[in-house]
C-alpha cells in the first residue's frame, strides 16, 4: 500500500488540477469569445449612406438594435452578421460594398453588443438571427429566396445555423471556422482534449443541413482562423456551391482583396439567377 500511495498522490494532483483549469476556463470562455463593444463610432450616414434605425426583438423578449440601409429600386436584401468583436459602427466598408451591388442591407448588433440588451450566448445568437429574419420576411414583406444571407468570422457559424432553418435565396460565409472545438485545437493544442467547451459554432456540421447556393470566401494569410478550417466548411456545403481565395488578413482580407472580392459575390449572384 506505501508503494502505491505515491501513485494515487500524483492521480489525485492531476486530477484536480484538471478540474482547476477547467473552473478558470469555463469562467474564462465568454471573454474569449465575446467582444463586444457598446459605443457606436459611427452611423451608415458618415459613410454616405441612407439608413433606418430597426428595433428587434426575440422570442425571448431580448430587445436588439440594427440599420436597414435602402438601395435604389433594389428587389434582394443582405442579412449581415458580423463578427465576434465591436459592433455594426465598424462595418462600413462592408454596407459600402454591398451598397455599391445595388442591394438593401439588415445589420444589426447581438444581443450585448451595442445599443443591443442582452448578454451574448451562443444560443442567445441564434435566437438573434431569427428575429431578424422575421423582421425582414413579416416586417419588410421580403419573400424568403430575395433574403441573401451573410456572415462573416463568428458570424458565418450564425449565418449558417440560420440558413440552415430557413430557406434563403442563398448564403454567403467569409473567414469561417469550422468549429470552435477547431479553433481551440489551434489555439490550446496542448490541452485543448482536456477542456469542457461551453460553445459549439460547428460550421462544418451545419453547413450540411443547408440546401440554397453557398460561396466560401477565406484567405491562406488569414493568422486568426487557417485557410485549413475555411476550406473543410466548403467540403462539407451542399453543392452549388463556389469558394473564394481572399488575399490578406483575417480582418481586412475583404478589402485587401478588392476589387477582386466585390466582383465575386456579383458573379456568385450572377451564377445563382442563371441557375433558377
Amino acid at each position: 500500500m506505501q508503494v502505491k500511495k505515491p501513485l494515487a498522490n500524483i492521480f489525485s494532483l492531476i486530477v484536480i488540477s484538471v478540474l482547476l483549469l477547467n473552473a478558470w476556463f469555463y469562467f474564462m470562455q465568454p471573454r474569449m469569445m465575446f467582444y463586444p463593444y457598446k459605443k457606436l463610432d459611427a452611423t451608415p450616414s458618415d459613410w454616405g449612406l441612407a439608413y433606418e434605425n430597426v428595433k428587434l426583438v426575440t422570442s425571448d423578449n431580448i430587445e436588439l438594435h440594427g440599420w436597414y440601409l435602402p438601395a435604389n429600386n433594389a428587389r434582394q436584401v443582405v442579412l449581415f452578421f458580423h463578427g465576434n468583436g465591436g459592433n455594426i459602427s465598424h462595418r462600413g466598408s462592408s454596407l459600402k460594398i454591398f451598397h455599391n451591388l445595388g442591394l438593401n442591407v439588415l445589420i444589426f448588433d447581438y444581443r450585448g453588443y451595442g445599443l443591443s440588451k442582452g448578454k451574448p450566448t451562443e444560443q442567445g445568437l441564434y435566437l438573434d438571427a431569427m428575429a431578424a429574419w422575421q423582421y425582414l420576411v413579416k416586417q419588410r414583406g421580403y419573400t424568403e429566396t430575395d433574403i441573401i444571407i451573410f456572415g462573416r468570422s463568428m458570424g458565418a457559424a450564425v449565418a449558417t445555423q440560420l440558413a440552415s432553418q430557413v430557406q434563403p435565396g442563398a448564403l454567403i460565409v467569409e473567414s469561417a471556422f469550422s468549429s470552435v472545438k477547431d479553433m481551440a485545437s489551434k489555439i490550446l493544442p496542448l490541452v485543448y482534449k482536456l477542456i469542457y467547451l461551453r460553445y459549439d459554432f460547428n460550421t462544418e456540421s451545419i453547413i450540411k443541413q443547408v440546401r440554397v447556393p453557398v460561396l466560401v470566401m477565406h484567405s491562406p494569410g488569414d493568422e486568426i482562423v487557417p485557410f485549413q478550417f475555411g476550406k473543410k466548411v466548403f467540403a462539407a456545403a451542399n453543392a452549388p456551391k463556389d469558394f473564394y481565395e481572399l488575399q490578406g488578413s483575417h480582418n481586412n482580407g475583404f478589402m485587401q482583396s478588392m476589387p477582386g472580392y466585390q466582383q465575386a459575390i456579383e458573379s456568385f449572384f450572377q451564377e445563382k439567377s442563371n441557375q433558377k
